[in-house]
């Protein structure tokens, strides 16, 4: 017969507790990221690097966004956010805000949708 059997955490907080250290969310700057934030790479893994750290390193040679990785990795946000911030405080990464749309709020300017309804139109 083998040894007690350990109960299974389940929902996979054991899990996310260890990738995270502990931590519940990302500190400093990293805190401004949010899922349209898009991460590239500026560095390529380590020797010793957590896996998941190896993982974002390698998906993020092209520029992805925060939600298109949590989704590849199938990572919860905050947990995700926390192994960014590690490769961010390492310069491992880089992470660029979305391009705000201009006049948010005002919706499309009317003045390039006619440009490309009269462009459509010539066609």
């Amino acid at each position: 017969m083998s040894g007690p059997r350990r109960p299974t955490d389940p929902s996979g907080l054991e899990r996310y507790y260890v990738l995270t250290g502990g931590r519940s969310g990302p500190g400093g700057s990293s805190s401004s990221l949010d899922v349209a934030t898009l991460i590239t790479s500026r560095a390529a893994a380590g020797p010793g690097m957590q896996h998941e750290h190896e993982e974002i390193l390698r998906r993020c040679r092209d520029p992805l966004s925060v939600a298109e990785l949590g989704a590849h990795l199938g990572l919860p946000f905050n947990i995700l956010a926390v192994l960014l911030a590690d490769l961010l405080d390492a310069g491992r990464v880089e992470a660029r805000d979305p391009i705000p749309a201009s006049g948010a709020g005002r919706g499309p300017d009317l003045a390039l949708l006619e440009e490309v309804l009269s462009g459509l139109q010539r066609l």
